[in-house]
């Protein structure tokens, strides 16, 4: 396919191709540029080599575009602390508690590892993946060879526990 014909079905698609990558990043100045981004990978890569399908490869590389940025935003945020200097966080005031909280939140962390721990090995890891690692549920289902869905309703299993234990916990 040719430089022009790529730039027919580039503006053809551009308002739809705007609006998906809006929806993915929140941010319509952020989407703009991911917009221009996926304009010069997929022209490099018509140099390259043909593409058959150029309308879906420009909606993939669009949408592979997003989630890196999505994963680079999330990945500087978890290392936005890192960059101060540890003196001014030991500096920062930390909520105080009670002796009666402190005993209360170690209960409740008690009883969610007992219960965490009685979990299929497989919603362990989806767990983690999720809570810790900030995992979407795409990625989690990519890596553990099942589905979205699958991730979502063990997700929903798991938080429905972890609620429990925290009601029962509040009610004694």
């Amino acid at each position: 396919m040719s430089q022009s014909q790529f730039n027919t079905v580039f503006l053809a698609q551009r308002v739809s191709l705007l609006r998906t990558l809006q929806r993915m990043v929140d941010n319509p100045s952020t989407a703009e540029d991911l917009l221009q981004e996926t304009y010069l990978r997929v022209t490099r890569a018509l140099g390259e080599r043909p593409i058959e399908h150029l309308e879906p490869f420009v909606f993939q590389t669009a949408r592979n575009l997003a989630l890196d940025h999505l994963r680079a935003r999330r990945t500087q945020a978890r290392n936005l602390v890192d960059d101060v200097p540890e003196q001014v966080l030991h500096n920062v005031a930390a909520p105080s508690s009670s002796a009666e909280d402190a005993a209360h939140a170690e209960q409740l962390l008690k009883r969610l590892s007992v219960s965490l721990g009685q979990l299929t090995s497989r919603q362990q890891r989806i767990f983690i993946l999720s809570r810790l690692h900030g995992a979407s549920y795409l990625e989690i289902a990519e890596q553990l060879n099942v589905s979205s869905s699958t991730v979502q309703k063990e997700l929903k299993l798991i938080m429905a526990i972890c609620v429990g234990v925290a009601n029962r916990l509040n009610r004694d």
